[in-house]
């Protein structure tokens, strides 16, 4: 016979279980860069690579992935940045699409070495135009 404890227990874990959510964020910093973007590391001068929201990215060396990063989606979300009140609505999510690889981007990154570079559209959706670089939680899609 079970005891009630173990029965507690289970119809708890039963009810509360689809409410645990397990992270697969990464945290890594964020840059913005500008137009010119073309052409890309990813679709050369293919402009219907492009999101008609111009909510795109460039992936750092850490995503970039020997170009597997190309057309990949992440959830982009600002946490912090390097002066103060750096987001705009602190908790706003984004979707971006890897486009280019920072590295050889025609228009450079507002800060090298970040994980993802923002298009400007894509930057000033979450943050404030100022700030140089962001702290970012992130994850594919």
């Amino acid at each position: 016979m079970l005891k009630p404890e173990f029965l507690l227990i289970w119809f708890s874990l039963l009810i509360i279980g689809p409410e645990i959510r397990f992270s697969r964020a990464d945290i890594g910093t964020a840059s913005q860069y500008i137009p010119p973007y073309l052409p890309t590391a990813c679709y050369g001068n293919d402009v219907s690579q492009f999101p008609t929201s111009n909510l795109f990215a460039a992936a750092g060396e850490g995503l970039w992935d020997n170009g597997a990063a190309c057309g990949r989606q992440y959830l982009v979300r600002c946490i912090s940045g390097s002066l103060p009140q750096a987001c705009l609505v602190p908790g706003e999510t984004i979707q971006v699409r890897i486009v280019d690889r920072a590295q050889t981007s025609v228009s450079r990154p507002s800060r090298d070495g970040t994980s993802l570079v923002l298009s400007n559209t894509a930057f000033q959706t979450i943050a404030n135009p100022a700030v140089p670089y962001l702290n970012i939680d992130f994850q594919q899609l």
